[in-house]
């Protein structure tokens, strides 16, 4: 039995590789719809609470036992998420990452909780997730150890995909680290996506497998899709803004590869909303909100929901940036251009709406101005003959109607994001599949 806090396996060191960059591309004009995983689960991005981040892997629960990784933790987290917002605006899951499994299987060979940390087991704590509208995500790892060193599922696939499923759990994070080959790696990452399939359970398949393929090859993304429901692709979000620029960096200059297989039931994974901790101001955390929206990223929180201020609270609970996450078109926003330090993405959304998102990326100095020629937003579309704006990060408010060939001229913080919904007022001159053939 383990009674001090372990230190992990660094998840930036996969398979004793550095992940590499690629050179920073336009995405392309045509946009196929992807197909994948037939689980019909994930058709918008999981929203829900992991807590791995925050929590990371403290098993210290003598000394630390409101912040050690217990049952303890979980039921108040679940408690919170009924019952103060979070659920009624979409957060649905509350996921388990590493260091909640008993050192060694059972004896039938199964994973089991610490008995000490998780009295109840597993299938209970499910029961009570469940029993406030939630549901549970846990985690395990393709190889022979889990990142922390518990025990990996490599060899039992099988009996670890039925152990979740009579357990209840809803949600299964895989990692991949202690695989001493791509082979086995890439095999058992499918192996136990048609492990959970035979369960019949309906089980999200969260997947790390192009993490660990990057650093060899490019991944393949097409059959990555057919086992996963999303995946990371990149280093572990850590709470800063160095980790949150890295990830949009490596996002926009990876877009021609992954933006095209994103789409309903298969999402890119940028990783946690670090928002509400420490590590980033008012502006950065808007920017890690609204990006991750237009992204349409899994929008999984890692912060401690019993102790959040009300201004972070209020931003990850916006309905409005919300529903460009959600939005059901499923397609993912991709980066535009850059001039003078500011950064502009941008997103289709149903009914010929677009999001545009404007990052100043200057750290130094106060606010600056930015002018947008309107004819640029949506590939020519957004406001063909004119459109509504309404800036919806940092306020919410309507700019009004604007013209094709009008500027718009905002404000923005160094660091920070202006987020806007364009909404087009004569969009009976454009049929739907017209734009969707365009896109």
């Amino acid at each position: 039995m383990m009674t001090a806090t372990m230190k992990p396996v660094s998840r930036v060191l996969r398979l004793g590789c550095v992940l590499a960059f690629c050179f920073q591309v336009l995405v392309p004009y045509g946009l196929p719809r992807a197909w994948g995983l037939d689980n019909g689960l994930a058709m918008t991005p999981t929203m829900g609470w992991l807590h791995w981040e925050r929590f990371m892997c403290n098993v210290n629960c003598q000394e630390e036992p409101d912040s050690c990784i217990s049952e303890k933790l979980f039921l108040q987290i679940a408690e919170i998420m009924a019952s103060d917002g979070w659920k009624d605006v979409g957060y649905e899951y509350i996921c388990i990452d590493d260091c909640w499994m008993a050192p060694e299987r059972d004896s039938k060979g199964r994973l089991q909780a610490d008995p000490k940390r998780f009295p109840g087991g597993i299938h209970r704590l499910a029961d009570y997730v469940h029993s406030k509208g939630l549901k549970l995500g846990i985690y395990a790892d393709v190889g022979n150890k889990t990142c922390a060193g518990f025990p990996g599922s490599f060899g039992y696939y099988d009996i670890d995909a039925q152990t979740f499923a009579d357990w209840g759990v809803d949600l299964l994070k895989f990692d991949g680290c202690y695989c001493d080959s791509i082979q086995h790696l890439a095999e058992g990452y499918k192996q136990m996506s048609l492990a959970l399939n035979r369960t019949g359970r309906s089980i999200v398949y969260s997947c790390e497998w192009p993490l660990y393929v990057w650093p060899i090859f490019k991944p393949n993304y097409t059959e990555i899709r057919e086992y996963c429901n999303h995946w990371r692709n990149f280093a572990d979000i850590y709470d800063s803004w160095e980790s949150i620029r890295k990830t949009l960096d490596w996002t926009s200059s990876n877009q021609k590869i992954i933006v095209p297989v994103a789409g309903p039931g298969g999402w890119n994974d940028p990783d946690m909303l670090v928002i509400g901790n420490f590590g980033l101001s008012r502006d950065q955390q808007i920017t890690q909100m609204a990006l991750w929206a237009i992204m349409a990223a899994p929008l999984l929180m890692s912060n401690d929901l019993r102790h959040i201020s009300p201004e972070a609270k209020a931003l990850l609970q916006d309905k409005d940036v919300i529903a460009i996450n959600q939005d059901r078109l499923g397609k993912q926003g991709y980066w535009l251009r850059k001039e003078d330090n500011f950064e502009m993405w941008e997103r289709p959304l149903l009914n010929l709406a677009w999001a545009v998102a404007i990052v100043n990326l200057q750290e130094i100095g106060g606010p600056r101005s930015y002018t947008i020629s309107v004819t640029s937003l949506g590939r020519g579309l957004a406001c063909n003959p004119n459109c509504l704006i309404t800036e919806l990060l940092p306020e919410k408010r309507k700019l009004g109607i604007y013209e094709w060939t009008s500027t718009l001229k905002t404000q923005i913080n160094p660091t920070g994001t202006v987020l806007l919904r364009l909404e087009t007022t004569s969009s009976a001159q454009f049929s739907h599949s017209v734009v969707s053939d365009f896109l």
